[in-house]
């Protein structure tokens, strides 16, 4: 769940970035006391995600900005649909008007690739993950867009769980003890995901007997198909490599479990969201 201190850290360090010694076109040309109305408006459709962020950003500055949201995070949209409301300040609107943008678009942007991704895999029972190929900063937020979307997260960080990848295994002389070992100095809790880019790496790992997940990396469509039968339900099969939406369904009816998406956060494009201004 995102937690409004991860919103606040981030608002905070782009608001610095963005102003370190104020907004100097706003305080020079814009009257101490007048009041801006602003309507956030989807320029095309999609999903929303990130209506807390886009009020703490613009209410960081001054609390006294009102902000009226009319969706809530996970909505669809249409083009021209009015996403919020403000009024304020207009030197507090104006100078927070750029970082809330951005985060919005963001994280909207993710939440309708990520709706789409879904959307193609509709009926498989295959869940559509995302990846560690996040903004450094910005991970929680992205996370988030991700769930907004109908996604799952992987793991959120390093700390979280136990993933050998290929530059893992290149330097473990033998797999099946390394895990066993790991798996004895581990809580049982924590879960022990492997990562293999050839169908004879699977035996190895599955015969350590504590692997939770095999990832099959940039595999075809027929080694995808045998591994699934191999694993045969002894892990869950997570498929990720160079994944798009015209091979997803593909993938996904080949019997995996999960299927790892990095584009839905390292190339997504930001939707195009405006913030319209009337000042008073």
């Amino acid at each position: 769940m995102l937690e409004r201190r991860q919103i606040q850290r981030v608002v905070d360090l782009a608001l610095d970035e963005d102003a370190p010694f104020g907004d100097l076109t706003s305080q020079t040309l814009v009257p101490a006391d007048a009041i801006a109305n602003a309507r956030l408006v989807a320029r095309e459709p999609g999903v929303l995600a990130g209506a807390e962020v886009f009020e703490i950003a613009m209410t960081t500055l001054d609390p006294s900005v009102e902000v009226t949201m009319h969706l809530a995070d996970g909505d669809s949209f249409e083009a021209g649909t009015v996403l919020a409301e403000v009024v304020g300040a207009a030197r507090a609107v104006l100078q927070a008007e750029r970082v809330a943008l951005n985060l919005v678009q963001r994280m909207s942007g993710i939440a309708t690739l990520t709706r789409t991704y879904v959307e193609a895999v509709a009926g498989t029972g295959v869940r559509i993950a995302d990846t560690r190929k996040t903004t450094p900063g910005l991970r929680a937020l992205e996370r988030h867009a991700v769930r907004c979307g109908g996604g799952h997260n992987h793991r959120f960080s390093l700390s979280d769980a136990v993933m050998a990848k290929d530059n893992h295994l290149a330097v473990i002389p033998d797999v099946t003890a390394a895990l066993r070992q790991a798996a004895d100095q581990l809580p049982h809790t924590t879960h022990i995901e492997v990562e293999v880019d050839r169908l004879d790496q699977i035996d190895a790992v599955l015969e350590s007997g504590v692997v939770g997940t095999i990832m099959l990396d940039n595999f075809s469509l027929d080694d995808t198909r045998a591994g699934v039968v191999k694993i045969d339900g002894r892990a869950l099969v997570d498929a990720s490599g160079g994944i798009t939406l015209d091979t997803v369904a593909d993938i996904a009816r080949t019997g995996v479990d999960v299927i790892s998406v990095g584009a839905l956060t390292h190339s997504v494009r930001a939707l195009d969201l405006g913030l319209d201004i009337d000042v008073s």
